[in-house]
């Protein structure tokens, strides 16, 4: 079979679609609380692949759904993600001072600001997935897609992989928990997305079967790539900061498995993710190349 992979015009087009909405579903920067909301947009704005949304919509055309059906919910689901980072990087996370290329949200706007800001937007994104925050032209919601996306959040999912990293730290964890980590804390996300997306477009009990199969192989290659980005990538080139892991006493999987086998384990599960959509054929494509994309990335 013949793929034809998506075009960086198209991904930017994609990108450009889920900026447009984020803005209008967020309040203005001047809105009272002017310097909330001010924060929440510069977190927010800075940038960033915008992975997960492009999920739900790739996900979403994949069982011929259309962008109008996805596009509040892919929002949410940046909303959720844009969140987890400004927290991850609070001092008594990981401390970091650089995401995205700017300084993190608690270094302009202070600690006390950032943890309002990861709050305000996890609730902005609450609102969407249960039909109070809605914009023109847009489907609400699923409340399959919503119901998943929750408890992917949630302690069975990015919260308690937070967890267990953070309980984690200065031990020398099995790669079987490793992983489990990594499901949860980075994985639950990226797997709700794409099935987030399937519910959008009604998609069928097989379609969404695939999407799932996919979701769980990437968001494992995901992170792979990430820990070896973070021993092998620049700050400048990746727009964060890199080694931290190694300062923080972090199991990783370069340092359970080395880099040659870390990168021979992320292309196996680069693989398995695509091989997954077989069943959806050609209209799986545009995911297919996120996974791509995702897991050959150099930042």
């Amino acid at each position: 079979m013949t793929l034809r992979f998506t075009s960086r015009r198209e991904v930017a087009d994609d990108r450009q679609a889920v900026e447009k909405v984020l803005a209008a579903l967020l309040p203005a920067a001047t809105t009272d609380p002017a310097r909330l909301h001010e924060a929440m947009h510069y977190a927010l704005f800075a940038g960033g692949k915008r992975l997960r949304p492009l999920l739900v919509l790739a996900a979403c055309r994949a069982c011929d759904g259309q962008d109008r059906q996805a596009l509040a919910t892919a929002a949410a689901v940046e909303m959720i993600h844009t969140y987890s980072l400004v927290h991850d990087d609070l001092p008594a996370m990981d401390d970091d001072s650089l995401r995205r290329g700017q300084a993190t949200t608690h270094v302009v706007y202070g600690e006390g600001m950032a943890i309002l800001v990861g709050d305000a937007l996890l609730t902005r994104a609450a609102e969407i997935l249960c039909g109070s925050a809605t914009t023109d032209g847009l489907d609400p919601v699923p409340p399959a897609a919503a119901a998943l996306l929750i408890g992917a959040a949630g302690t069975t999912g990015m919260i308690g992989g937070q967890a267990l990293d953070l309980a984690s730290e200065g031990l020398h964890l099995p790669l079987g928990h490793l992983e489990d980590l990594h499901r949860r804390k980075t994985g639950a996300l990226i797997h709700a997305s794409l099935l987030a997306g399937g519910h959008c477009a009604g998609g069928s009990a097989s379609q969404l079967d695939a999407l799932g199969r996919c979701g769980t192989a990437l968001g494992l290659a995901f992170q792979i790539v990430d820990d070896i980005l973070d021993v092998t990538g620049k700050p400048g080139d990746l727009g964060k900061s890199t080694g931290k892991d190694e300062r923080a006493g972090k199991s990783t999987f370069p340092a359970l498995m080395g880099l040659e086998a870390s990168r021979r384990r992320a292309v196996e599960l680069a693989t398995e993710s695509r091989d997954a959509l077989a069943a959806l054929g050609t209209a799986a494509d545009p995911v297919r190349d996120l996974v791509s994309r995702a897991t050959e990335r150099i930042s």
